[in-house]
């Protein structure tokens, strides 16, 4: 029997589907019911939810990781979880349950590194944190989608007038060099030079 054998095999084909989400959408609210997914493509940013009612960035997720296992253990969303890039979801586990239980121990040990990562991100010298940044979201092909400015602020824990001057900064010694992606903004997709980026 796996990990996961005694799931609701109620849940319906529609709600198994793979999911998109466009920048800016929010997938769920901490709190609510619903499904584990694996982010088949791009960045999502994820805010616990203060007593107050407001989101403080927590984490993100990134092509591989498993957003929302905890539904599984708890049925509720633990983070609220918005798209910061154009994404594509995929419903976890995937296939046979029964192999679902290797997979989760991935996933907690990528979701182990991304906190060290993210720990990391809020530290040091400005442009370090913003290249640092860069490089976790850079594909292998060396293409970046940046979240939006605001959202690098709060994730580097730096000014956004800061992110936009770095920004600059990188394209004027064309560390970054602007590319069209369809359906992104202008000022957010980039072409990384390899072997530039500081450390």
């Amino acid at each position: 029997m796996g990990l996961f054998s005694g799931l609701d095999r109620g849940v319906t084909q529609v709600a198994r589907r793979l999911r998109s989400a466009l920048p800016g959408e929010l997938l769920h609210q901490a709190g609510e019911a619903g499904l584990a997914w694996r982010v088949g493509k791009g960045v999502l940013r994820l805010d616990m939810m203060a007593d107050d009612g407001t989101a403080a960035f927590a984490s993100l997720a990134i092509a591989g990781d498993i957003l929302g296992c905890e539904t599984m253990l708890f049925g509720a969303y633990t983070f609220s979880a918005v798209a910061l890039t154009q994404c594509e979801l995929a419903p976890w586990p995937e296939g046979d349950p029964d192999a679902s239980g290797s997979s989760l121990l991935e996933s907690l040990a990528n979701a182990q590194r991304r906190a060290a990562e993210i720990v990391a991100l809020r530290g040091g010298p400005a442009l370090g944190r913003v290249t640092s940044l860069i490089r976790l979201l850079a594909d292998g092909a060396g293409k970046v989608v940046l979240p939006p400015r605001q959202d690098i602020a709060e994730i580097t824990d730096l000014r956004f007038e800061t992110i936009s001057r770095i920004i600059k900064g990188l394209e004027r010694s064309q560390v970054l060099l602007p590319v069209r992606i369809e359906g992104v903004h202008a000022t957010r997709a980039y072409s990384v030079a390899s072997g530039i980026l500081p450390a």
